[in-house]
C-alpha cells in the first residue's frame, strides 16, 4: 500500500506539472519569487553535498512552480530522482517518466540546446530501463541527426547500445548494428581528431562501442569499414591504434590494411608494442624473412627496457623465426644465451632441440643428417626433466628416435652405439651413437 501510494504522489506531482501556469505571462520564479529562490538554493546545497534524498523536495517544489527560474533544474534533476529511483525499484516507471520530463521541460524552457537534451534523454533512457531501448533510438536518432559531429559522447555510446539491445531482441538487424556503427564512429574520429575538453571521454567512451560492436563484426567488415577512412585518417594515431586494436581482436593478419596501419603507427610513434604487431603480421602469414628483421632490430632498439623475463621471451621469438629462415646458428646462439640466462627454462631445450631437427637436413650426406637427431634427442631428453614440457619432450623423442641409422649404417661408417661422435657441419657437437634397431 506505501509504495503505491509513493507511485501515486509521484503521478500526481507530474500532473501538477502540467497544470503550471504559462511563466511567460509572470517573473521566470513563479507566483512567490522568494520562496522560488529559497527552494532553489536549498536543493542546490544538498546536491553539491550529494545529498540526493534531502534535495528531492525542494526540486521537485522548483520543477513544479517555477520552471524557468534556472538550468540547473533540468541539470541536476537527473541525478537527484535517478538515486530516487535506485532506492525505489518498485516506482521505476513513474521515476523514468519523472526523467524523460525533465528533459522535455529542459527543451521547453530552453536550457540546451533541442539536440544535446536529445541526446542526454535518450542517453538516460536506454541505460535506466532497457526495455524501452525502442523509443531511446528514435530520440538518439534524432539528436545525432540535429547535432552531427558536435553530438555528446552519452548520446554517441546510447545510440550504439540501444541499437544492441534492439538487435538482441529480434527488432534490429546485423546490418543495422553496422550501419549504427559507422555512423558513431564517424563521430568520435572527428571528435578525437579535432581535441577539445570532451576528447578524452570520446577516448573512453570509444572503448565501450568497440566493445558492442565487436561480436558483430568479422575480419571483412571491420576491414570495408576502416578502408573508406584510411587515407583521410593515415596519420592520426587514434585512428590507427583503433584499427589496429579491432582488426587485431579478431585476427584479421592476412589484410594488408593491418600491416598498412600498424607501418604508418610505426612511423608516428615507434615503440616495442607496435613492432612486435608488425613481427605477427609476417609470422603468421608465413613471412619468415621478414618476421626475423623486425623482431632481432628489436633485440637492439628495445633490449635495455625490457625485463628478464621479457628479454628471454623476446630471444626465444627471434631463435625460433630464425629456425624458420634457416639461420641455425645464430637461432642456437639465442638459445645458448637463454639457458645460460635460466638453465631451467624448460622451453628452450625444447626450441634447441627442434632447431636441430629443422637443420639436420643441412648437414652433408642422409648418414650424417640422422646423426643430428641424436642432439635433438639430446635436448628433448633435458627438456623431458621439466613437468611444463615433460608430455611434448616424450612425444619427440618418440618421433626423432626413428629417425636414427640403424647398426648396419653406422658400422659402414665405422661406428657403434655407445661411442663419442663429433658432429661437424654447422653444429660442431659432441654426443653418443645410438641405433634404431
Amino acid at each position: 500500500m506505501i509504495n503505491q501510494m509513493n507511485k501515486i504522489l509521484i503521478l500526481v506531482g507530474i500532473l501538477l506539472f502540467f497544470c503550471i501556469p504559462n511563466t511567460n505571462a509572470q517573473s521566470k520564479f513563479g507566483e512567490d519569487e522568494n520562496a522560488c529562490k529559497e527552494n532553489l538554493s536549498i536543493f542546490r546545497e544538498f546536491y553539491k553535498q550529494k545529498n540526493y534524498a534531502d534535495a528531492l523536495n525542494p526540486w521537485r517544489w522548483t520543477f513544479i512552480n517555477c520552471p524557468a527560474s534556472s538550468g540547473n533544474i533540468y541539470k541536476n534533476g537527473p541525478k537527484i530522482i535517478k538515486a530516487k529511483l535506485k532506492s525505489e525499484k518498485e516506482n521505476k516507471d513513474a521515476y523514468v517518466d519523472t526523467l524523460m520530463l525533465i528533459f522535455d521541460q529542459r527543451i521547453k524552457y530552453g536550457f540546451g540546446e533541442k539536440g544535446y537534451v536529445l541526446g542526454l534523454k535518450g542517453y538516460e533512457l536506454v541505460i535506466t530501463d532497457k526495455n524501452r531501448s525502442a523509443e531511446a533510438y528514435d530520440i538518439l536518432d534524432q539528436a545525432i541527426k540535429l547535432t552531427g559531429n558536435k553530438s555528446d559522447f552519452r548520446a554517441v555510446y546510447g545510440f550504439m547500445k540501444s541499437v544492441v539491445n534492439l538487435e538482441k531482441s529480434g527488432q534490429k538487424t546485423k546490418e543495422d548494428v553496422l550501419n549504427t556503427y559507422n555512423i558513431v564512429a564517424s563521430i568520435i574520429d572527428y571528435n578525437i581528431i579535432n581535441e577539445s575538453k570532451y576528447t578524452k571521454y570520446f577516448v573512453q567512451y570509444s572503448e565501450k562501442i568497440e566493445a558492442l560492436y565487436t561480436p558483430y563484426a568479422n575480419c571483412q567488415d571491420l576491414v570495408l569499414l576502416f578502408e573508406n577512412k584510411f587515407n583521410q585518417n593515415k596519420d592520426e594515431i587514434s585512428f590507427l591504434k583503433r584499427v589496429v586494436k579491432n582488426l587485431k581482436s579478431l585476427k584479421c593478419y592476412e589484410n594488408d590494411l593491418y600491416l598498412k596501419a600498424l607501418e604508418n603507427l610505426k612511423l608516428i610513434q615507434p615503440n616495442f608494442e607496435t613492432e612486435r604487431d608488425i613481427f605477427d603480421y609476417y609470422f603468421v602469414n608465413k613471412k619468415y624473412l621478414q618476421a626475423y628483421n623486425i623482431i632481432s632490430n628489436c633485440l637492439d632498439s628495445y633490449a635495455n627496457d625490457m625485463s628478464n623475463e621479457e628479454l628471454i621471451k623476446l630471444k626465444m621469438d627471434i631463435a625460433n623465426t630464425a629456425r624458420l629462415c634457416g639461420k641455425y646458428v645464430s637461432a642456437i646462439n639465442l638459445v645458448n644465451e637463454v639457458i645460460s640466462e635460466n638453465d631451467k627454462f624448460a622451453e628452450a631445450y625444447m626450441l634447441k632441440g627442434n632447431i636441430y631437427v629443422s637443420g639436420a637436413s643441412a648437414c652433408g650426406s642422409d648418414f650424417e643428417n640422422k646423426t643430428v637427431y641424436w642432439l635433438a634427442v639430446d635436448m628433448f631428453k633435458k627438456a623431458l626433466k621439466f613437468e611444463d614440457t615433460k608430455l611434448k619432450a616424450s612425444k619427440s623423442i618418440n618421433t626423432y628416435s626413428k629417425y636414427f641409422p640403424d647398426k648396419e649404417t653406422c658400422f659402414f661408417n665405422g661406428l657403434e652405439s655407445g661411442q663419442s661422435y663429433n658432429i661437424g657441419c654447422w653444429i660442431n657437437k659432441s654426443t653418443i651413437v645410438r641405433t634404431i634397431d
